[in-house]
């Protein structure tokens, strides 16, 4: 469902593309076959396969866990079967492609019932954060001190995003600071499906004063955790996600495609 349109090179990429090409496999099966680790506990084999194939645009994990070549990879899952990687990142503002660097990122996984953090960290941004950022965010120098650079948290945030629909509140954003980052750290382009809620919630929730992340929260009566903090606003956004999902239903939306359709609609209607 997400992928990146680089991939790396390697002995090892090329015999798991091999293994792929008689059919999907999961993680287990990979280490044990490519990597010739067969008692792999399953959840470092996953970590393994997420960091071994996650990055490359010729195969997909499933829906079902299991990783395939997308030429084999068949049909639109249905959204209760869909994995989302809620993001949200803090930044030094709001220049992506120039100066400006994140500061905090955080991937909330929401699939089924399921919703969990599954990565938040606090990145050292390698410059000053402006005085008003830390007036905003509570993030200040002292703060990421210390911490690791992007490129210590690059692998990881691959792993939390591969397989899954990238979802922001404003996902133009996150997306440009999260590609730039992965661009700089790693020589990769994110390219994959991308979902924002600020979209979705101009299609689904018509007439709204405001489509900010606090007016919807207060909307639904979201509590947030931490506000203008990474985790903090990624949780309030897979909340919202939720809230949507069952907007996006009532207008028969049933698979990721078709919630795909209703965000496109949103899409030309801004721009129209």
């Amino acid at each position: 469902m997400n992928g990146f349109s680089a991939h790396p090179a390697g002995t090892l990429v090329d015999r798991a593309i091999d293994l792929l090409a008689a059919g999907p496999v999961d993680a287990g099966v990979l280490a044990a076959k490519v990597l010739g680790l067969p008692n792999a506990p399953l959840a470092v084999a996953e970590r393994i396969a997420a960091a071994l194939l996650g990055a490359d645009p010729r195969v997909r994990q499933q829906v079902d866990g299991r990783w395939a070549l997308v030429t084999v990879a068949q049909g639109s899952p249905l959204l209760d079967e869909c994995a989302f990687a809620i993001v949200d990142d803090e930044t030094t503002g709001m220049r992506a492609a120039e100066d400006d660097r994140i500061t905090e990122i955080a991937v909330v996984l929401m699939q089924g019932t399921r919703r969990e953090v599954v990565f938040d960290s606090l990145v050292d941004p390698g410059r000053p954060i402006p005085t008003r950022i830390t007036e905003l965010t509570g993030i200040s120098d002292e703060m990421v001190r210390g911490k690791p650079v992007f490129a210590d948290v690059a692998d990881q945030v691959l792993a939390a995003l591969a397989g899954r629909v990238f979802v922001a509140h404003n996902a133009r954003f996150d997306w440009g600071f999260v590609g730039a980052a992965i661009r700089r750290a790693r020589d990769l382009e994110l390219d994959g499906a991308r979902l924002c809620t600020v979209r979705l919630a101009r299609r689904l929730i018509r007439q709204e004063p405001s489509y900010s992340l606090g007016a919807l929260a207060t909307k639904f009566s979201l509590e947030f955790p931490a506000r203008h903090r990474a985790a903090g606003d990624a949780i309030v956004t897979a909340m919202l996600l939720e809230r949507l999902l069952a907007a996006a239903r009532t207008r028969g939306a049933r698979t990721l495609a078709d919630l795909e359709t209703l965000h496109r609609a949103a899409i030309n209607e801004a721009a129209a």
